[in-house]
């Protein structure tokens, strides 16, 4: 579950302006005028109850959980070698001193709809995958709100999207279409049904908050429905629908400081996950377009020295060689500001864009080089695995967004020389951590401070600041103030780094 952003802007007007807008122009009125706002209005009814729809959609809503066998190394024998070995065996192997894994069982729960009456089912793919390295998923099990239970089959997954094909055994069952989500606007009436926290069958309402929200990940499918409707854990896999039982996107992610809902969820649009099941229900492998390339942000500083429009292009920061880019002639330093025609933009980014090109593809890029435009024509590659895009350094594919000290999303602790950003559950899955760890990440970090010296880096967490939970930038600012008050020198961080153990670091404060 990954991360999402917010924008504010100011106007002045002056005295003059003021006075002009006492006489507004002849046959223009305000947007809500009595009168002119009941076309607009909701359907009678619409607000005041939604059970005829949620008695028609709920029995095509499942709960998907998994058996999963995750296997744990043992501590060894601290008192291995001693008089004492024989009184404390339970440690690895008792004398030998050698640590022998254990085998544990684990399990997952969340949610999925049925697309068809012959039993295909889908869901979202970190429902139905291993939750540790180690772990191994030995069932799905599909339970319908008549309590029926199926083992599923695993037809096809597709990690980068975060999205996976079911199939169980059953006939004339209900099942729900995919709508068009292209037509959905900001305002609208939604319905997610899900199973939050294993409760069951659950249903909440709410709008569509914003669309073609971007959270940071980067990828083809980085563009999401947001939606004040209550997704919690476990919601997951759950189709959101609109006023017309259409499911118009599939609720994957929130955004929350504290675990629960916050009235920030994001769910991938119909229309960008239709084409990936029919995919999938072929049993073919989803492909995807790569040029090779490492991009970050363009901010107003760049903007201005590049003499870029505001919100326009993005830099080359990484070519890998051998790849479209480096064939084509792209150089670090070249901003990209169109692929095909299309304007890279916020909304609309490069790794968006490249991604939903074909394989194959020549397409030409509108590029600034030394303050002049130029156009490149690339041919496409193919997108390497997710594994494999996460072994390469830096970039957009490491799970975490480019620092960009003017973007809203990411502050600065500059006291101790980073830059934060709240810990989500897609992010903590890419940095190999567990989804339910709660803190910040470290997105850049200041090489001539403390933290530096004492080996902070990109993508650590930072779980408490002197014993303080951190969930959010603001917290750990707090924190800093506080222990200046108070004549302190130094903060104690609490450290997590993928897999190894939580760690403290004290850091200097500047």
């Amino acid at each position: 579950m990954r991360y999402a952003y917010a924008i504010t802007g100011a106007l002045l007007l002056s005295g003059a302006a003021a006075a002009m807008t006492l006489q507004p122009p002849v046959g223009q009125v305000a947007q809500n005028e009595p009168g002119t706002i009941a076309a607009a209005a909701p359907k009678a009814g619409a607000p005041m109850s939604f059970a005829d729809l949620v008695a028609k959609l709920q029995p095509a809503v499942v709960n998907i959980s998994t058996t999963q066998r995750v296997t744990m190394q043992q501590p060894a024998n601290p008192f291995s070698g001693t008089p004492f070995g024989d009184l404390f065996g339970q440690f690895g192997q008792g004398q030998g001193g050698n640590s022998a894994p254990v085998t544990r069982e684990a399990q997952s729960l969340g949610s999925g709809f049925i697309i068809s009456p012959d039993g295909y089912v889908v869901t979202n793919n970190h429902v139905i995958a291993a939750g540790a390295k180690g772990a191994t998923v030995e069932s799905i099990k599909v339970t319908l709100t008549d309590r029926k239970e199926y083992t599923a089959k695993l037809i096809g997954r597709d990690p980068a999207s975060d999205l996976a094909l079911l199939k169980i055994e059953a006939k004339g069952l209900p099942f729900v279409k995919f709508g068009d989500s292209a037509r959905a606007r900001v305002g609208d009436w939604v319905v997610a049904i899900g199973n939050p926290f294993g409760l069951g069958s659950t249903v909440t309402a709410g709008i569509v908050s914003a669309l073609h929200r971007v959270t940071g990940q980067g990828g083809a499918y980085d563009r999401f429905i947001q939606t004040d409707a209550s997704i919690n854990q476990g919601n997951s896999g759950g189709p959101m629908f609109d006023l017309n039982g259409n499911v118009i996107g599939i609720n994957s992610q929130i955004l929350s400081p504290t675990g629960g809902n916050v009235g920030i969820g994001f769910a991938i649009p119909a229309e960008e996950a239709k084409p990936i099941i029919d995919t999938l229900m072929k049993g073919v492998a989803v492909k995807r377009g790569y040029l090779g390339v490492g991009i970050q942000a363009v901010t107003d500083d760049m903007a201005a020295a590049f003499g870029l429009p505001a919100n326009q292009g993005e830099i080359i920061s990484r070519i890998e060689p051998g790849e479209g880019a480096d064939k084509a002639g792209l150089k670090q330093g070249d901003v990209v500001v169109r692929v095909g025609g299309k304007d890279v933009t916020p909304d609309q980014t490069l790794s968006y864009l490249v991604a939903n090109t074909p394989p194959g593809t020549r397409v030409p890029l509108e590029i600034i080089r030394d303050g002049k435009r130029q156009t490149i024509t690339a041919l496409v590659g193919t997108r390497p695995s997710e594994e494999a895009l996460a072994t390469l350094n830096g970039g957009d594919d490491d799970g975490l967004p480019e620092s960009d000290p003017q973007s809203g999303q990411q502050a600065s602790a500059s006291a101790l020389g980073l830059s934060v950003q709240p810990l989500t559950p897609n992010i903590a899955r890419s940095l190999n951590i567990d989804p339910t760890t709660q803190g910040v990440v470290v997105v850049d970090v200041d090489q001539s401070s403390d933290a530096a010296t004492k080996g902070l880096q990109r993508g650590d967490v930072i779980l408490s600041a002197n014993r303080v939970p951190t969930r959010t930038a603001t917290d750990l600012a707090g924190v800093i103030t506080q222990a200046k008050a108070a004549g302190r020198t130094t903060v104690a961080l609490l450290i997590q780094r993928g897999k190894n153990p939580a760690v403290f670091r004290a850091v200097k404060i500047k």
